[in-house]
């Protein structure tokens, strides 16, 4: 779906500062509340904005290790391993894949111990045909949202 520039200003804004009051909105974006609060609704109806959270440093929190699991999977149990991905607490993202692995997992751990057990229990499942796991050294770039193209107003 096209988006009005208003829209894409919005959630310009919103990356910038994803706490900003509705009228802190307005006055930046020049429209009044109802009309910030009617788009961010819409937004929200639509899908496109799917929450608001704090972006958390987990190696702040004792999670130092963070891993990408590549897993070759059994066809008819891709979706098995993709649930069981999802709902272990220290994985944060999971991709369906094309390519050499079906399914790639990246997940913070506390130290590779932890990140051993995690593919032990991965490598119990008979499903799962084949693991390579990437330990990451160095993220000099970690959840970055972009801007959307706007139409300048000349």
């Amino acid at each position: 779906m096209a988006y009005e520039n208003l829209d894409k200003q919005l959630i310009n804004v919103l990356i910038g500062n994803g706490r900003a009051s509705l009228r802190s909105l307005s006055e930046e974006l020049d429209v009044s509340v109802t009309t910030v609060s009617n788009h961010i609704n819409d937004l929200e109806d639509e899908g496109v904005i799917t929450g608001y959270t704090p972006i958390l440093n987990y190696d702040e929190l004792g999670y130092e290790v963070t891993a990408v699991l590549q897993l070759k999977v059994e066809g008819q149990a891709l979706s098995d391993v993709v649930r069981r991905l999802q709902e272990h607490k220290q994985i944060t993202t999971v991709y369906e894949t094309t390519g050499e692995f079906d399914i790639i997992g990246i997940g913070s751990f506390r130290d590779t111990e932890d990140v051993n057990q995690t593919i032990k229990q991965l490598l119990n499942d008979a499903t799962v045909r084949q693991s390579s796991t990437a330990i990451v050294l160095n993220k000099p770039v970690e959840n970055q949202q972009f801007e959307l193209d706007v139409e300048s107003s000349d």
